[in-house]
């Protein structure tokens, strides 16, 4: 009965503000109490969600700093790679901290607090996207063995729970390739020059890509470049953080 249910999720909430007063709920980041009904798949307190969520304006399509323009000054007349990108922020400071502690086995919860942020502050733009599914950059096999988790494939799944669409794994890396950050910016397209490859026809569908880092931009075009030989009529990307000038370089 209806009346059943009201009351059932009645006294769950009434039992979980109980929990939360007894053992007050705490920031993925900070570890201070924060509050366990912040949207988003992780708890963030306020100051957390202010030091890492308030980054400079970007642009939408290629995620340079300085404007939240369709297409900046920076990418105007040059190909798109992608259809759009959304950037959590620069890779730097406590961002880059924070992605750093994610790509360990043990930073599952870093990877959903990464996830809330990326909701909390674009999730009007990603539901104007309308993608259909959400598919994370690959990591070749045998790194993640030695890697032992996988950030973007956390990311992806938080990003597609929080945007109520399906996430799949949808591209396959064929081959090693040296780590980006190991050569100079212009000998990273060449080294995944062909790398990824579409399991499966995505044929009319819009996707949203997701990573935890992006430079120049090189892994997310191939990737696009794969899924769009596969059919997909759209391919958008999400990446928390985006090595801007003067920045360290990815891990």
């Amino acid at each position: 009965m209806a009346w059943l249910a009201l009351l059932g999720r009645g006294v769950g909430d009434l039992m979980g503000r109980g929990i939360d007063l007894v053992c007050p709920p705490r920031c993925v980041f900070c570890r201070e109490d924060a509050d366990h009904h912040a949207a988003g798949p992780a708890v963030v307190c306020p100051d957390c969600r202010r030091r890492l969520g308030s980054d400079t304006p970007r642009c939408r399509l290629c995620g340079a700093q300085g404007s939240e323009e369709a297409e900046c000054r920076s990418c105007r007349g040059r190909g798109r790679e992608w259809d759009g990108i959304v950037v959590l922020g620069g890779y730097a400071d406590e961002i880059r901290g924070a992605v750093l502690a994610a790509k360990r086995p043990a930073g599952q919860l870093v990877v959903a607090g990464l996830a809330t942020l990326l909701l909390d502050r674009h999730r009007e733009t990603l539901a104007s996207w309308h993608s259909d599914v959400v598919v994370p950059v690959p990591m070749h096999w045998m790194r993640r063995a030695t890697r032992g988790t996988s950030a973007a494939h956390g990311l992806a799944r938080h990003l597609a729970i929080g945007l109520g669409i399906p996430c799949r794994s949808l591209l396959r890396r064929t081959r090693g390739t040296r780590m980006q950050n190991e050569l100079p910016p212009a000998e990273r397209r060449a080294n995944v020059r062909g790398v990824f490859r579409a399991l499966a026809v995505v044929a009319g569908r819009r996707v949203l890509l997701v990573d935890d880092v992006t430079t120049t931009g090189a892994t997310l075009a191939e990737c696009r470049a794969a899924l769009a030989a596969a059919g997909a009529a759209a391919v958008h990307a999400a990446v928390v953080a985006r090595a801007d000038r003067g920045d360290s370089e990815p891990v």
